[in-house]
C-alpha cells in the first residue's frame, strides 16, 4: 500500500433507487470533514442493482467513485457494501448510508481513536435520530467513552433482545480486519450488526461519546418496512449472526496476531 494510500479513509455507501435523492445532503457532510494534515477521503458510492434512478444524484467530484451492480437485480446493502471493497482502496473504512449525516469532526475523532492504540480495530460513536421535521432524538444507556473489550458487544447484545448498545452505522473499520471477516454478511437485514458482533469477537473497539452520525428517520427507509420485522426472517438472522459470532470467539483467532502486534497478543 502506498504512502498516499496508507493515508486515505474509504467511505462506502451502498445506495438504491427511493434513498439516492439524499446523496447529496451525504456528501454535503462528507465535505463538511476536517482530517489531519496528510489525510485525505474517497467516497464508493455504489448502487445496489443497475437503473437510471442514482446517477444523476452522484456529486461531480474526483473523491467520489460510483459503481453499479447487477441489471434487474438487487442483493441488498450488505451485498452492495461488501463489493464496493473492490475499490476501498484505503487503511480505513467507514460505512455511511446514503439516507444519513455525518456531524462535522465525525472522520477525525474516529481516525484519532484508532491512530492512537493499534489493539484498536473498530470504533464506533454515538447516534442521534434525525427526525422528518429536522430535530434530533438521542438514547438512553450509551457505553462510557472508551475501550469496548471483546465480546462486550455480544454479551450486552444477547442480554438487551437482540439490541447492541453501539451502532454499526457507525463503524470505521481497519480495512484489512474488515477484508479478513469477509466484509458484511450476506443477509437480507442486519448484515451490519453482523459485522459489528463479528469484529467484537475477535478485536477491540472504541466508543466516543460525541455523536458520529444522523441517522435519518423518514417512510422510505429500509429498516421501517414490515419484512424487517417479520418474526421468521428475524429470528433466522439473529440466529445466524449469533452463530458467526461465537464461532469466531471461539476460533482462538483474534486481531491484531502476534506476528501483526509485534508485542504480542493482548488479552
Amino acid at each position: 500500500m502506498s504512502a498516499a494510500v496508507n493515508r486515505r479513509i474509504v467511505i462506502v455507501t451502498a445506495v438504491h433507487g427511493p434513498s439516492a435523492p439524499l446523496l447529496p445532503e451525504a456528501y454535503a457532510s462528507l465535505c463538511e470533514q476536517e482530517l489531519p494534515d496528510g489525510w485525505e477521503w474517497r467516497w464508493v458510492i455504489q448502487e445496489d442493482g443497475r437503473t437510471d434512478d442514482v446517477r444523476p444524484y452522484v456529486p461531480d467530484d474526483r473523491r467520489v467513485v460510483f459503481r453499479q451492480g447487477r441489471h434487474g437485480r438487487q442483493g441488498g446493502p450488505g451485498v452492495a457494501r461488501t463489493i464496493a471493497l473492490a475499490h476501498a482502496d484505503g487503511a480505513y473504512v467507514k460505512v455511511l448510508d446514503a439516507d444519513d449525516r455525518l456531524p462535522p469532526g465525525a472522520l477525525a475523532r474516529d481516525l484519532a481513536a484508532l491512530e492512537a492504540d493499534p489493539t484498536i480495530g473498530w470504533a464506533t460513536s454515538r447516534v442521534l435520530d434525525l427526525l422528518p421535521d429536522g430535530s434530533t432524538a438521542g438514547f438512553p444507556g450509551d457505553p462510557d467513552h472508551g475501550p469496548i473489550e471483546r465480546g462486550e458487544v455480544l454479551a450486552f447484545w444477547k442480554a438487551n433482545g437482540f439490541r447492541a448498545q453501539v451502532h454499526p452505522a457507525t463503524l470505521l473499520v481497519r480495512r484489512d480486519l474488515l477484508l479478513a471477516l469477509g466484509g458484511w454478511m450476506a443477509l437480507p437485514a442486519s448484515e451490519d450488526t453482523g459485522l459489528l458482533l463479528a469484529l467484537n469477537a475477535v478485536s477491540r473497539g472504541w466508543f466516543s461519546e460525541e455523536v458520529g452520525l444522523l441517522y435519518r428517520k423518514w417512510e422510505g427507509q429500509v429498516t421501517g418496512q414490515a419484512a424487517h420485522v417479520d418474526p421468521a426472517e428475524r429470528d433466522a438472522r439473529m440466529a445466524v449472526v449469533e452463530a458467526r459470532a461465537r464461532a469466531l470467539a471461539t476460533s482462538g483467532w483474534h486481531w491484531p496476531t502476534d506476528a501483526a502486534a509485534g508485542t504480542g497478543r493482548r488479552p
